[in-house]
């Protein structure tokens, strides 16, 4: 098995905001996985948040290749995931690239897509919510005009001008929609007030309201809440999941937090067996990654798959959407074609 990279830093089409006005990007590294001359395609997608850059995935994968080389055979991917998982601690987004080439290449000696292989029905796919990121007024309006296709749209919150932007947006469009906080409301009591007023503002769900380490909190806002909480940055891994069943009414699985495709279908698995709704989102990711993710999709109640929409240079085709609904292909692996 022989195991190359190609390196791209990509960029947002139009990037989010952050604090000052500073406008952020998320490196991108992409790798080649070749077994008998089929080439397999993955993913890192690496938000500063995670830790990771193009230093440390390529310093992980050049481990990962090594290992890699022991396998006489892809098809092993349980007992190669478990020594890559090894290497090193944290890396989620470096295991997460090879173990999506390792599906894609797979799914690719199989001559099978990996929604087939993982046993879905791909006209059961949900439909994915569209971003709307924090921004000035007549940018949101704008962003709702431009995903007008989309049924849902996701909305970003942090405890400032949360109503505001919100009665912006119910200006425009009375399309459902969620919401995400990621950690942004300071205590429990502005939360349930924030709960309390969204619920008739035709809202699907609530993500990540209080800080993730915050359990006693997300506790008592669960018991009250009139609208359902998902876990975002208090679940990463498989190991999360039973930490938050009594704190949140469903979690969110990103393919970069959880190390890729395999440990996500594990975490589907136990979400269900705890009765949690689930959400498939991502980060900002090519098409590569998104149809990866999309190849589970589904199996759970809601995605959050729309990363490549902000892409400016994609190097892939993958999955399309159908007025918002994921639409699969009948490709192999994860259903992907390299640009040329």
């Amino acid at each position: 098995m022989k195991l190359t990279f190609e390196l791209h830093t990509l960029y947002f089409k139009r990037p989010f905001k952050i604090a000052h006005g500073v406008r952020t990007s998320t490196p991108i590294v992409l790798t080649q996985l070749e077994h008998e001359g089929i080439i397999a395609y993955g993913e890192a997608s690496m938000p500063p948040y995670l830790g990771e850059s193009h230093e440390t995935v390529l310093s992980f994968l050049n481990k990962a290749s090594v290992l890699l080389s022991k396998f006489q055979h892809p098809f092993e991917i349980e007992s190669i995931l478990k020594e890559v998982n090894l290497i090193e601690t944290a890396n989620t987004a470096a295991k997460a690239s090879i173990d999506i080439a390792l599906h894609d290449l797979n799914g690719r000696l199989q001559n099978q897509p990996c929604w087939k292989i993982f046993d879905c029905d791909k006209n059961k796919t949900p439909y994915t919510t569209y971003t709307l990121g924090i921004d000035e007024p007549e940018i949101i309006k704008q962003k709702i005009v431009e995903g007008s296709d989309y049924k849902y749209f996701k909305v970003k919150l942090n405890g400032e001008n949360d109503k505001a932007i919100i009665e912006n947006i119910r200006n425009v469009t009375d399309k459902p929609i969620a919401i995400d906080v990621n950690q942004g409301w300071r205590d429990k009591y502005i939360a349930l007030e924030m709960m309390e007023w969204l619920a008739n503002k035709n809202v699907l769900f609530v993500e990540q309201p209080l800080a993730k380490v915050n359990w006693d909190d997300a506790r008592w806002l669960y018991e009250r809440s009139p609208l359902p909480l998902f876990a975002d940055e208090s679940v990463q891994r498989y190991a999360d999941i039973d930490k938050v069943k009594d704190c949140f009414h469903g979690i969110n699985i990103k393919l970069m937090k959880c190390t890729g495709m395999f440990e996500a279908n594990k975490m589907i698995k136990r979400a269900r067996e705890l009765n949690l709704k689930i959400l498939i989102g991502c980060m900002s990711e090519t098409s590569c990654a998104i149809s990866a993710a999309a190849q589970l999709s589904p199996l759970v109640d809601y995605a959050d798959l729309d990363g490549s929409l902000l892409i400016k240079n994609n190097l892939f085709d993958g999955i399309t959407f159908t007025e918002g609904k994921i639409t699969l292909n009948d490709l192999p692996g994860i259903g992907v074609v390299k640009k040329v």
